[in-house]
């Protein structure tokens, strides 16, 4: 890749690198008690405090004005990707089980790909080598990671007794789990299936995040300065959350931190959402939103690699051949688009033939 075409890709494999901590260090403050709303407020506000003063300092010059539009753009984003993503995933996460909760994660770049074709901001031939690899790659892609969650195998690496793949249970049964309590005996009064409503819940989540990400694309062509576009999303998305969590966990024992639940909301805080967020936007700026989203499956394998490293937990054969899947699918998706470009560049060069007026060559009559 040649100048700094690469820095996207780079960019996007970190991200996933740092959720794949995120869930690592988070593992334990969650287990043990930590409100998960409460967790998500002090996160986001922590976010909105380092966003905040370097999207003001560093794009003052580039920022365009305010308009109704962009106020609007910037709620919608703040609604779906931060409050409604984190919100959806928690109840769904609680109302049906961690296995389930990962096996849905794969519908983020399903329908990431779909809306972005649909809205026209990501092109698709598919009568072309090159529109076929990208439909291949999002297929094979999207495989790896559902080989990851419904397939485990057996340990390749450690005596198989510290599975992450049960980092949810714990979080699942959490005593402070905020609004779940509350919508769940709505459900239950209301004769609603709680594992049905849970799926609608995951479904929503994933959703929430490809909208996110499509909508996100195009408004950073008419709005350029992509850290400002990160910080007032997260400022709207913060308010959200904050107000819900004021509402639901009114109790001070939720706000009440040890030093090992500080330590993982500050890293969630800077890293899963500050430094995640903004290389998501740069990302998204960069090479599209389709490609952005078929880099979230990577997480689980990052998050497997980090828990064999730091918790000493087992790697399975699952894992393995997903994560194998998955980056063979990146890598065709990836052939597709670079063939997209090169067609696109001998386009622009081809000289415009334009048809010879009659009489134009100068010949007699």
């Amino acid at each position: 890749m040649a100048g700094d075409a690469w820095k996207p890709y780079v960019a996007l494999v970190l991200i996933q690198l740092n959720y794949g901590g995120y869930h690592v260090i988070t593992k334990l403050a969650l287990s043990v008690g930590l409100n998960q709303l409460v967790f998500c407020v002090l996160r986001d506000l922590i976010a909105l405090s380092i966003l905040g003063p370097l999207a003001y300092c560093s794009e003052r010059r580039v920022r365009p004005p305010i308009s109704g539009y962009f106020l609007f753009s910037f709620f919608f984003l703040g609604l779906t990707g931060i409050f409604a993503n984190q919100l959806l995933f928690t109840l769904g996460l609680n109302l049906t089980s961690p296995f389930f909760a990962a096996a849905t994660q794969p519908l983020i770049p399903v329908f990431t790909f779909i809306l972005a074709v649909l809205l026209r901001t990501e092109t698709l031939h598919w009568e072309r080598p090159d529109g076929k690899a990208k439909v291949a790659g999002v297929i094979v892609c999207v495989a790896g990671a559902l080989f990851m969650a419904l397939y485990k195998g057996p340990a390749l690496l450690g005596d198989g007794l510290s599975d992450m793949n049960l980092q949810g249970m714990d979080i699942a049964g959490n005593s402070a789990s905020m609004p779940v309590r509350w919508i769940t005996g709505i459900l239950i009064d209301s004769g609603i299936d709680l594992w049905r409503f849970g799926v609608l819940c995951l479904i929503g989540n994933t959703l929430s995040m490809a909208i996110y990400i499509v909508y996100q694309a195009p408004l950073l062509i008419k709005y350029p300065a992509s850290l400002s576009v990160t910080a007032y999303s997260y400022a709207f998305g913060a308010s959200l959350m904050t107000f819900t969590g004021f509402f639901f966990a009114n109790e001070s024992a939720d706000w009440r931190l040890n030093s090992g639940e500080t330590l993982a909301v500050i890293y969630a805080g800077v890293v899963a959402s500050a430094v995640n967020y903004g290389l998501l936007t740069y990302s998204n700026k960069m090479v599209g939103p389709s490609l952005v989203a078929l880099y979230i499956p990577l997480q689980p394998l990052a998050s497997s690699i980090l828990s064999r490293i730091f918790l000493r937990s087992s790697l399975y054969t699952g894992s393995v051949i997903g994560g194998l899947l998955i980056v063979a699918g990146l890598y065709i998706v990836i052939w597709g688009r670079q063939e997209t470009e090169k067609r696109m560049i001998i386009n622009r060069r081809l000289p415009i033939t334009r048809p010879l007026l009659k009489g134009a060559t100068g010949g007699s009559s």
